[in-house]
């Protein structure tokens, strides 16, 4: 861990070179980069025959972490210096005794070149990083994790029935973007360095969440992909996880609750497209979607209980509710529904309090959730919900965005969705308020002829889209803050980013 400074490690690798060419290793201590990741390693090119091999090469300070992109090549050529024929042996005596007689031969030595030339390329690639935006990539920090987790989840759905298990199953085929199981296995790792409560009386093997409580015969639950639930992995000391099996389990859970809400709301939406594909409704028929999506939340409900957290089971099973909830609240853009509304603050409200239940609760609870089967204090478990329900809303505000300024074809669904559904959400709630004339096409559901154009270009006129932006950056930036206290680390690093990326992120 380098906390206030980077180390560039400056070591001769020419073993080639003769006793009084090579210095010992020793590091130099350089400023604290804005990227804290740089380690440069030089090999000393004092010989004029010196292989390529052993030429200098950048890498990164944290293995796995994707960082630098290209390798950097030095070198360093230095004329020997003279030295007394007692430094050509390299016993320790002789060692001692060159140190002592030609330590003012050192700044004219190879390993001040080097030394200088180590200077010049940190420098070189602190400036690089801080012109390109050099970042921690949130993937890398959790890839073995998210690795598994698509085939962990099919053989959580598992069924008995090959119509169902092929409709349960249908999403897990075009890849989507695991946001939320991603959010879950960083926060995990984040909050496993954070102080801890005493430990816990549940079980956090691999075996024990993927055992029944009730007798197998009572269940009759068949899962012929059940065995095993989870993938086989080599065996870690249980003091050495950082992310528990418990915590995978639960990324798992909560894509489950994700993809289910999706069979849902594409039937209610009528929605033809997901995930580049067509919609599970338009391929098996709203029937087979609707029975799917309850078959994935069964099939979570399980796993959760298996969990045996009864705090955590407690959460996400109000994450249900809540999600009904939200869709009834989506059935009218107002409060009081009426035809001719008007503007005012409490719409909004309505509005993101609808936007919590939809989507922030999910986040947020399994946040909270992933905080809690690690054992992390109070403090950590509400900064990890109070993380996950600012970057829930803000993931929300952007996405909403997107339907105004983003194809179909980028989004990978339905393009201008929301106003063909009756639907006034953030950038025209800030247009509505500058053009009093929206309340009554917002009144009526933009369901007379030429409504949804008319709503589309006052919207696109206004700065509504600007607005939205706006407020999605400051639920940003409010849940970079509630982790500010977390310890220093990539998976810190890594929730940063996303909550970064979800203003930036285009689909």
């Amino acid at each position: 861990k380098f906390p206030n400074i980077v180390e560039a490690h400056v070591f001769n690798q020419a073993l080639r070179l003769a006793p009084d060419q090579l210095d010992s290793y020793r590091p130099q201590q350089l400023p604290r980069t804005p990227t804290r990741l740089v380690v440069v390693f030089i090999a000393l090119s004092c010989a004029p025959g010196l292989a390529e091999p052993h030429r200098p090469t950048a890498m990164q300070l944290r293995p796995g972490a994707t960082v630098l992109r290209k390798a950097v090549v030095a070198s360093s050529i230095a004329a020997p210096t003279p030295t007394c024929a007692l430094c050509r042996f390299p016993s320790p005596p002789s060692r001692i005794h060159r140190a002592s007689i030609h330590a003012s031969h050192r700044r004219d030595s190879a390993w001040a070149a080097a030394v200088q030339v180590a200077s010049n390329m940190v420098g070189n690639v602190v400036k690089k990083a801080a012109n390109d935006g050099m970042t921690i990539d949130p993937l890398r920090t959790v890839a073995k994790e998210m690795k598994f987790l698509t085939g962990n989840i099919r053989k959580l759905l598992g069924s008995g029935h090959p119509s169902l298990d092929r409709v349960a199953k249908y999403y897990t085929q075009a890849e989507g973007k695991h946001v939320r199981p991603l959010i879950v296995l960083l926060m995990s790792r984040a909050t496993h360095l954070c102080p801890k409560n005493a430990h816990p009386e549940f079980p956090q093997s691999s075996r024990a969440i993927d055992s029944s409580i009730s007798p197998i015969q009572i269940l009759a639950d068949v899962n012929p992909s059940a065995m095993p639930l989870t993938s086989r992995e080599p065996e870690v000391p249980e003091g050495n996880l950082d992310i528990l099996p418990s915590q995978r389990r639960l990324a798992e859970i909560t894509e489950l609750i994700h993809t289910a809400s999706l069979l849902h709301d594409d039937v209610i939406d009528h929605s033809v497209s997901r995930r580049g594909s067509p919609s599970a409704n338009l391929e098996f028929g709203n029937k087979m979607a609707v029975l799917a999506g309850d078959f994935l939340l069964g099939r979570a409900s399980v796993a959760l209980a298996r969990l045996r957290h009864v705090e955590v089971v407690e959460l996400l099973a109000t994450v249900i509710a809540n999600l009904v909830e939200g869709e009834f609240m989506q059935l009218k853009n107002t409060e009081r529904d009426e035809r001719s509304p008007k503007w005012s603050e409490e719409t909004l409200s309505y509005y993101l309090q609808k936007t919590y239940l939809k989507t922030a609760s999910l986040i947020s609870k399994s946040c909270r959730a992933a905080a809690l089967l690690g054992n992390a204090d109070n403090t950590t478990v509400d900064a990890a919900y109070s993380y996950g329900r600012n970057l829930g809303l803000a993931f929300q505000l952007v996405d909403d965005m997107l339907d105004y300024t983003r194809s179909g074809k980028d989004l990978g669904k339905p393009a201008g969705a929301d106003l063909e559904l009756g639907l006034a959400t953030a950038p025209l709630l800030f247009a509505w308020k500058q053009n009093p004339e929206l309340g009554a096409l917002v009144g009526r559901k933009f369901e007379r002829e030429g409504d949804v154009q008319t709503a589309r270009e006052l919207v696109l006129q206004s700065d509504g889209i600007e607005q939205t932006r706006a407020l999605a950056q400051d639920y940003s930036d409010r849940a970079i803050a509630a982790i500010a206290d977390f310890p220093d680390s990539e998976a810190k690093d890594g929730l940063i980013e996303m909550a970064q990326k979800t203003i930036q992120r285009q689909k």
